[in-house]
C-alpha cells in the first residue's frame, strides 16, 4: 500500500528533489538544460534511490519559454515580481521536495553534478554550495574581472563579516534542504540572493558544505542578465546591511583614534606645551568630528543588529543579557541629554573666558571642540534612541529576551501546509468518506 505522506496533491508520488531554473526569455537553449536536468532526476534516481521533479520559475517570459517547458513536461511556476532572486524564491516556495537544487537556465551548469550535492543533504548538510575555483573553470565561461577580483573579494568580505567558510560565494550551482529554505525567509530579488542565501544560513548556524562545480561557457548568444559592476555593487550592499561588524570596527577604530588626538592636546594643554607638540587646532577639529563620526556608526552597527534579530536570522549575544536593564530608550535619552547639557555648559564657560578677553580670538580651540562634540554626540543619542526603538518594533527595552518576539513573513507557504502525517491523516479520512 502507498504511503499517502509520500503523495503530492496531484495525486503522483511526492518528489524527494525538486530542481528550480529562473528563466526570463531562455526559449532557444532551455531544451537543453532541461534534458540535463533530466539526466539528474535519472542519476539520483539511480545512484541515490530518490526521485525528482522539474520547475522553471518563470520571470516573464515573451519568447514562449514557458510553452517549451510544458511541451517537454516539467512545471511552470510563474512569478510576477522581477528579479533573479524573486523568480528563484517563487520556484523554491512551489517546490514538493525535502531537497532543493537549483541552477541557471542557460547551460553554464551541469545539473548531473547537483547529485553530490543532493548526497551531502541526505548524510545531514543543511545546505550544499559548488564550487567553481575548487572544480573547474572552462577557458571563457567566466570573465577575468569576475575571477580575479569580484569573486574573491565578495567572498573574503562575506566569510569576514558572517563566517561562512564558502571559497566561491557565487556559484550558482547549490541545493538545500527545503526546512531550511523555510527557515531563511529570503527576500532578496536581484542577483544580491546569492549573497542573502550563504549569509543568512551561516547566522542560523546552518550546516554548509561544498562539493566542487565545473562552469561552462553559456549557450546564450545575447549578454546574460548579470551586470558585473551593477550586481557585484548590490551584493557589497547587501553585506554591509547585515553586519554589524562593518559599521562598529570603523566606529572603534575612529574613536579610538580621536580620544588618543583630544587626550594629547588636553595634556599638552594642561602642561602649557601646546604650542611646542604637533597636535594643534587643525587636529583637534579632526578629532571631535571623527568621534562623531564614530558615535553615529555605533549606532547603526546597533540597529544593523537589532534588525538582524528582529527578523530572526541574527541570535542574541551573550553581552547582551549583562547590558539589557541599563539599555532602552529612556537611559539613551538620559545620556543624550547629559551630554548635551554638558557640551553646552562647555560652551558656555568659553564664551565667558571669551568676554572677559574682550572678545578677542581663543587661541586653544580644544574646549570649544569638545563642547561641540558633545553637543552633536548628545542630541545623536537622542535621535538615535528613537530609531532603535522603531526597528526594534516600537519596544523601548531593546534587548529585553521577554519582550522581544521576531518578526514572522505572513502568509508563507510553509505556514500554511499541514504537517504531513495531519495531511496523510486528512487524505486517509477524504478516502473513507468516499468508500463509504
Amino acid at each position: 500500500m502507498t504511503n499517502l505522506a509520500a503523495i503530492g496533491t496531484d495525486g503522483f508520488a511526492k518528489p524527494d528533489v525538486t530542481i528550480v531554473m529562473p528563466c526570463l526569455n531562455e526559449a532557444k537553449w532551455l531544451p537543453t538544460c532541461i534534458a540535463n536536468a533530466k539526466e539528474a532526476v535519472e542519476a539520483l534516481r539511480h545512484d541515490l534511490g530518490l526521485n525528482g521533479e522539474i520547475i522553471i520559475a518563470d520571470n516573464g517570459s515573451t519568447d514562449g519559454s514557458q510553452l517549451i517547458a510544458r511541451a517537454l513536461g516539467v512545471r511552470v511556476v510563474e512569478v510576477g515580481r522581477r528579479g533573479y532572486g524573486a523568480a528563484l524564491v517563487g520556484g523554491l516556495e512551489a517546490a514538493n521536495g525535502t531537497y532543493l537544487v537549483m541552477g541557471d537556465a542557460d547551460g553554464s551548469y551541469d545539473f548531473r553534478e547537483c547529485v553530490a550535492m543532493v548526497r551531502c543533504l541526505t548524510e545531514g548538510a543543511d545546505m550544499c554550495m559548488g564550487s567553481r575555483f575548487k572544480g573547474r573553470i572552462e577557458p571563457g565561461a567566466m570573465p577575468w574581472k569576475n575571477r580575479y577580483i569580484g569573486n574573491p573579494a565578495l567572498t573574503f568580505v562575506l566569510n569576514l563579516f558572517f563566517r561562512a567558510g564558502v571559497s566561491d560565494a557565487h556559484c550558482g550551482l547549490r541545493a538545500l534542504t527545503k526546512s531550511s529554505f523555510d527557515r531563511l525567509d529570503l527576500s532578496g530579488r536581484g542577483m544580491e540572493f546569492a549573497s542573502e542565501l550563504i549569509i543568512k544560513a551561516a547566522l542560523k548556524k546552518l550546516k554548509i558544505v561544498e562539493v566542487p562545480a565545473t562552469l561552462s561557457c553559456d549557450l546564450r548568444d545575447r549578454p546574460p542578465h548579470l551586470r558585473p559592476w551593477r550586481d557585484g555593487w548590490r551584493h557589497l550592499r547587501y553585506l554591509l546591511m547585515l553586519s554589524p561588524w562593518a559599521f562598529a570596527a570603523p566606529a572603534a577604530l575612529a574613536a579610538v583614534m580621536s580620544l588618543a588626538i583630544l587626550s594629547f592636546a588636553a595634556i599638552a594643554t594642561l602642561r602649557g606645551l601646546a604650542g611646542a607638540t604637533p597636535i594643534g587646532n587643525y587636529w583637534v577639529i579632526l578629532a571631535g568630528a571623527m568621534l562623531g563620526l564614530a558615535h553615529i556608526a555605533g549606532l547603526l552597527a546597533v540597529a544593523v543588529h537589532l534588525y538582524g534579530r528582529r527578523q530572526g536570522y541574527r541570535h542574541s549575544s551573550p553581552w547582551e543579557a549583562r547590558v539589557a536593564s541599563w539599555i532602552s530608550l529612556e537611559t539613551m535619552l538620559l545620556a543624550g541629554g547629559v551630554a548635551f547639557m554638558t557640551g553646552f555648559g562647555v560652551l558656555v564657560l568659553v564664551l565667558g573666558y571669551w568676554s572677559q578677553h574682550h572678545f578677542m580670538a581663543i587661541g586653544n580651540m580644544l574646549p570649544a571642540v569638545i563642547g561641540t562634540t558633545l553637543m552633536v554626540i548628545g542630541a545623536q543619542n537622542v535621535l538615535g534612541g528613537f530609531l532603535l526603538a522603531v526597528i526594534n518594533g516600537h519596544e523601548a527595552d531593546f534587548l529585553n529576551e521577554e519582550k522581544y518576539q521576531p518578526a514572522v513573513r505572513q502568509n508563507h507557504p510553509a505556514q500554511n501546509k499541514l504537517p504531513e502525517d495531519q495531511l496523510a491523516h486528512a487524505k486517509d479520512k477524504d478516502s473513507r468518506a468516499a468508500a463509504g
